[in-house]
């Protein structure tokens, strides 16, 4: 790469968080852009629904496969590098998605793109390496809140493109957004001397990634295959073997691609299973609430909104969302980040509640989706900063990695636990009935039931340790500040 020019000069924190938090808009955007448009992508490629669906399965199958290896690789080369060279992926996937004519190729692109998960792992660790310890959970936070709040952006943003534009424009448009994260990455993030030496377990991380792509893809055929069958059965059996042989070759090497130790730190998998539990309600809500509102009034419930009516259902709540994230440095300062995940899921519970014992008018909806966003917005805040004071500088990258993958799965199952219940209950006419979303909405409370318990397992963390000099200008020392 050639050098940036003015490296004697300094940048203020709060630019290096606007970066950061734009490449992390334009990932978290892509991510659920196409779901209101798989049906006119299907229409336009002549796909079939379990064809086109892959547009959406193979974003999430590379996510959880390179997030956390993407990490692992910033940890030992250097944040700002990775995040450079995945903004640069993810670009050029964008651009192969908004230039596609076939499924095929939509596909290969949506899988590029998918790899840029690492945006969020290498963010968290470029801030705790490079911002003064009193803006560290602010910082976090509110960049963890970006991915729920991307992804409602993506879902709103997406039906009204899709209702007045080509849907090749849900590509074009977040291209124009990560070259410029890209180039503003390259100009002005610093790279972090926290560095973790050692060499990337290549046979770790092909056994990982075949072991959670075959779990996934099961996840995702079950509305096809069923979660009975032959088939569904033997791919999970088949991933978890891989998955377990990965485990036994990262517990046997001197350098892991994930150190397993760190895996059982409490604060790690206490963590991680709450991630889990909540990826699995909100990416489960994102394919609930645009259908049920949907669907005509003439099915008793259905509230026949239009694609984009719909998806403005969720705009208040992701506006909720971003205000609780810029507010997560000063919750956790007052409050602490374990009271706020275990607040935050609790919320999230009781907004799925809702909508399981009242959902006969849209305010219904709007009470539940403002509830969820803000419980959702607490705890995806908390989750980045308990992950950061669990582990060591070196291991921020991979350990938040972790994490993502965990929202992420969760999220697979989630959906997929929904779509089976709304699928499995259907009229006569061929039309959903309540009971499949009542029973969708009920799965979700449960999950953010257990996931309330599995965040008061979460031991209190150590605060971060301040740095020696607070001076903003003395923590940056080849950077100018930008006014």
């Amino acid at each position: 790469m050639p050098s940036r020019t003015g490296t004697a000069t300094r940048v203020h924190p709060n630019v290096i968080l606007a970066v950061l938090s734009l490449a992390g808009l334009a990932y978290a955007v892509l991510s659920s852009a196409v779901i209101p448009a798989l049906p006119t992508i299907q229409h336009e490629l002549h796909a079939s629904e379990a064809g086109v669906s892959w547009a959406l399965t193979g974003y999430l199958l590379s996510a959880s496969v390179a997030t956390s290896i993407i990490g692992r690789l910033g940890d030992m080369y250097g944040k700002e590098r990775l995040l450079l060279y995945t903004l640069i992926a993810l670009a050029f996937g964008t651009l192969l998605a908004a230039v596609s004519d076939s499924l095929g190729v939509l596909i290969v692109a949506r899988v590029i793109q998918g790899s840029a998960g690492g945006i969020f792992p290498l963010a968290f660790a470029i801030a705790r390496d490079e911002f003064p310890a009193d803006r560290v959970a602010g910082s976090i936070g509110l960049m963890s809140s970006i991915l729920g709040v991307g992804a409602g952006i993506g879902i709103i943003s997406g039906a009204i493109i899709v209702q007045h534009l080509s849907w090749h424009w849900l590509f074009w448009i977040p291209l124009l957004v990560t070259v410029l994260a890209a180039v503003c990455a390259w100009r002005f993030i610093p790279e972090s001397p926290v560095r973790l030496p050692g060499r990337v377990n290549w046979l770790a991380a092909a056994l990982m990634s075949v072991g959670i792509s075959l779990v996934l893809i099961a996840v995702s055929e079950t509305t096809t295959w069923g979660w009975g069958s032959s088939k569904t059965l033997a791919l999970i059996a088949v991933g978890l073997l891989f998955v377990l042989a990965w485990i036994v070759v990262e517990l046997r090497s001197r350098e892991p691609l994930i150190d397993m130790a760190m895996m059982r730190i409490r604060g790690v998998w206490t963590a991680n299973l709450a991630a889990f539990l909540l990826g699995a309600g909100m990416y489960a809500s994102f394919i609930v609430f645009p259908e049920f509102a949907q669907l005509a009034k003439s099915t008793g419930f259905g509230f026949g909104a239009s694609v984009v009516v719909s998806g403005l259902y969720l705009l208040p709540a992701s506006l909720l969302m971003a205000a609780v994230g810029s507010q997560a440095g000063r919750i956790a300062r007052r409050y602490g980040s374990k009271p706020s995940l275990v607040v935050g899921a609790a919320i999230t519970a009781v907004a799925f509640g809702w909508l399981y014992v009242a959902h006969a008018h849209p305010i219904d909806m709007l009470i539940s989706a403002a509830l969820m966003r803000v419980g959702i917005g607490l705890a995806f805040a908390a989750l980045g900063n308990l992950i950061v004071q669990a582990v060591p500088p070196g291991q921020t990258g991979v350990a938040g990695g972790m994490n993502t993958v965990m929202r992420t799965l969760g999220g697979a199952l989630g959906a997929q636990l929904a779509a089976t219940f709304i699928s499995n209950n259907t009229s006569a006419s061929g039309l959903p009935t309540v009971n499949g979303f009542t029973d969708s909405f009920l799965m979700e409370t449960v999950c953010l039931v257990i996931c309330v318990g599995a965040s008061l397992l979460v031991p209190v963390p150590r605060p971060l340790r301040a740095p020696v000099n607070l001076d903003v200008d003395a923590q940056f020392p080849v950077l100018e500040e930008a006014r």
